[in-house]
């Protein structure tokens, strides 16, 4: 089959660069376009002669290409070559090697779920509320250091006590955390794990209210409509940040992808979140979290327990 490649050049680090991806690519028989600005990825692969459509790049570059695919019906190909990979990790690919992701256009096809809210599809998730705010923060910061970016993001929202009010399929739910998935996660703090399937046939929705998540609502359903009373709302589909228009509509297209996927694909074990947080990170918020529950708890006018005690001991 003839194969056609879109590389997003801007995704990852330094290994493989975009150019020896192409060479390794065409190598194998497969065309390259390698995206530059101003280029549409789904124009291109809408236009791509090819039997075959693929990308290299983060989630965020996955997406779009993988609509053209689907338009078309055609398979498609993930090669990893962003910095977190969570479809490529579901998926069963081995996110440190990009190269031998290229053996996926000889592979063995799979049919897969995609995920779709107002028309737009995703194949991980589409967040709202904390983890769709930490994305845009750190959109607003992209130039700036990446470490800087990702805690003063952490510390401003921490800082924020707004909820969302939302009617999910007519049932009123208050979160500070909102997140629609396509096919069931694993779920910890500030962690979206791994999917044990892709091709479940139905979104889960999760909600938590409190800044540290110790439950989470949960819903599982093959179509959702989430009414919230605002003209729009910040979003993140796959990572990416993006505005929508309520109310939400989201559906399960079962089954609707076709994946080509090596034939010696494994599957990780690793868990990685989304947005990421490291584990310094996830302390300083804990102290945060409870510290700002302290505060509530005791009001106006009380004292610190800790202060008084020292007072005691005087």
């Amino acid at each position: 089959m003839a194969g056609f490649l879109l590389i997003n050049p801007r995704s990852g680090d330094e290994s493989p660069t975009a150019e020896e991806l192409e060479r390794a690519a065409r190598a194998r028989g497969v065309r390259c376009h390698v995206l530059g600005p101003g280029d549409d990825p789904v124009e291109v692969a809408r236009r791509a002669d090819a039997d075959v459509v693929g990308v290299a790049g983060g989630d965020g570059s996955l997406a779009p290409v993988a609509a053209a695919a689907l338009e078309r019906d055609v398979p498609f190909v993930c090669i990893p070559l962003g910095t977190r990979n969570h479809f490529a990790r579901d998926l069963g690919l081995d996110r440190e090697d990009p190269l031998g992701a290229l053996a996926a256009f000889d592979g063995a096809e799979r049919r897969i779920d995609v995920g779709r809210v107002n028309g737009r599809p995703f194949l991980n998730n589409v967040s709202l509320g904390l983890y769709a705010d930490l994305v845009h923060r750190r959109e607003e910061h992209r130039r700036r250091d990446e470490t800087l970016a990702r805690m003063r993001a952490l510390w401003r929202v921490a800082g924020e006590r707004h909820r969302l009010r939302t009617r999910v399929d007519g049932e009123t739910i208050a979160a500070r955390i909102m997140l629609v998935a396509n096919n069931a996660y694993e779920l910890r703090l500030f962690t979206v794990g791994e999917r044990a399937a892709l091709d479940e046939g139905r979104l889960h929705l999760y909600a938590a209210e409190g800044w540290l998540p110790r439950s989470w609502v949960e819903r599982a359903a093959r179509r959702f409509r989430v009414e919230l009373e605002l003209p729009h709302v910040g979003a993140a589909a796959d990572g990416e940040p993006l505005v929508l228009e309520p109310p939400l509509e989201f559906e399960s297209l079962a089954g609707a992808l076709r994946v080509l996927v090596p034939s010696q694909s494994r599957q990780e074990v690793a868990v990685h979140d989304n947005p990421e947080a490291t584990e310094e990170e996830q302390e300083q918020a804990q102290r945060e979290g409870r510290q700002q529950e302290e505060e509530s708890m005791r009001g106006p006018g009380h004292d610190d327990p800790e202060k008084a005690r020292e007072r005691e001991d005087e």
